[in-house]
């Protein structure tokens, strides 16, 4: 199955760990308040083998994974959980507004710089207008407001990254999730929407480019599978990241897509760890009527 392979993108991903690399814990800490654990992701290595085959079990008619006796899909929740989004983003879905700015206004929002400045720096490709990320990167790297920085900086992991469609451009659509970057929205569902519909798309085609973030949907893919080691008390902790610990544990990338078409074939539900080990219950049960 010909999917877009990850490393022409490589070149950027390393632009990006090299930014989060030189900040200090003060931006990092206002990066991690207003988006969560994107940075985490940067350290998520695709593993293509792995991943080809996990698109060839993708079921487009039902939106879900169909592994041997196991049918599995990604949750709202789980996604919520790994990106760790800012508690104040919940509730508030993202949704298209009516009166949605131009793609200029939102870039003016969202650098703080002229209309001159961006007009002359959008770019037509195809059918959707974008901006280079070069320039984005020039700003992030000199802006002297810290906090356009890093509205920056997440507009840059959210299009080469989390929405990589135009390689080294960042694409309109994408600006959107910054409509309005004060009235912070969740972008868990257009994240996982455009991963079920990218999978669906490239299991009809019988390939194409996946349009989605394949380090989230691995790191998602790990937690469940191979009884993961007991998870340690630190899950509990406020500060506790599964994303970073998932970027952290080692793994083997010498096995072939056909071997893992294999391993997912045969697979039987005594090897999935059907709640991932990081979802903590928000409400725990204790009594019912009479009984403890």
């Amino acid at each position: 199955m010909g999917l877009h392979s990850h490393h022409r993108n490589s070149k950027y991903l390393q632009d990006l760990k090299e930014i989060w690399g030189q900040w200090d814990d003060e931006i990092k800490q206002l990066f991690y308040c207003y988006y969560g654990d994107l940075p985490y992701l940067l350290d998520i290595k695709v593993d293509e083998h792995l991943f080809r085959a996990l698109a060839q079990y993708w079921n487009p008619t039902y939106s879900y994974f169909t592994f041997g006796k196991v049918d599995l899909v990604p949750t709202i929740k789980e996604y919520t959980v790994l990106l760790r989004c800012p508690k104040n983003q919940i509730d508030r879905v993202y949704s298209r507004a009516a009166n949605v700015l131009t793609f200029l206004k939102k870039l003016m929002n969202i650098t703080g710089m002229s209309e001159q400045w961006v007009t002359a720096r959008i770019k037509q490709k195809g059918d959707c207008k974008c901006i280079p990320w070069r320039i984005l990167k020039d700003l992030v790297l000199a802006h002297p407001d810290m906090k356009k920085r890093v509205d920056i900086f997440a507009l840059g992991i959210y299009g080469l990254v989390v929405f990589s469609k135009a390689l080294g451009y960042i694409d309109e659509a994408v600006s959107d999730l910054f409509d309005r970057p004060d009235k912070k929205v969740t972008p868990i569902l257009v994240v996982l929407a455009e991963t079920f519909r990218s999978l669906s798309a490239c299991r009809r085609a019988g390939e194409g480019r996946f349009i989605g973030c394949a380090q989230l949907l691995l790191a998602w893919f790990y937690s469940h599978f191979w009884k993961v080691e007991k998870v340690s008390y630190r899950v509990f902790s406020e500060n506790y990241s599964p994303l970073k610990e998932l970027a952290a544990t080692p793994r083997r990338y010498d096995i072939s897509e056909e071997k893992w078409m294999v391993i997912l074939q045969i697979l039987q539900d005594k090897y999935v760890e059907w709640r991932a080990p990081w979802m903590i219950p928000d409400e725990i049960l204790y009594r019912c009527g009479d009984f403890d």
